[in-house]
């Protein structure tokens, strides 16, 4: 199992993405400053879209029922997941590229480094990843 890990993790490496965010040694370190207003009314959309939908969507159910009329549910379900996904999709595009993009080279390094590490364990001599990743190039 450690052999497969250690070639999942060396044909991982070969990807220019994955090599720069290891030699880079990407880390979280943008999650420490404060966000700008732009990230900041981004993380509020979306946090925003989270709470709206699912309870306005389970009024509408409990409406429907007391009503007994199923166009409620119906009509403003979808209606009601319309409006909180394009607040989603707001709040991504306003703060969601660069966390996003900070966030997946911080876990790809990290998974990659793991996977390398398997079979460095079997070896006689550990080496870091960034030795490994330079012995693929």
């Amino acid at each position: 199992m450690n052999k497969l890990a250690y070639k999942i993790g060396l044909r991982l490496a070969q990807l220019s993405f994955v090599r720069r965010a290891i030699h880079d040694r990407a880390d979280l370190s943008m999650f420490r400053t404060y966000p700008t207003p732009k990230i900041l009314i981004g993380g509020i959309l979306i946090g925003v879209s989270y709470i709206t939908c699912w309870p306005v969507i389970a009024g509408l159910g409990v409406t429907a029922i007391y009503y007994h009329n199923r166009h409620y549910i119906e009509y403003g379900g979808p209606i009601a997941y319309v409006f909180s996904h394009s607040l989603f999709i707001a709040g991504m595009g306003l703060s969601g590229v660069k966390c996003s993009h900070a966030l997946l080279r911080w876990a790809t390094r990290v998974g990659v480094e793991r996977l390398l590490h398997c079979g460095t364990r079997v070896k006689a001599r550990k080496r870091s990843p960034a030795e490994v990743a330079e012995q693929v190039r």
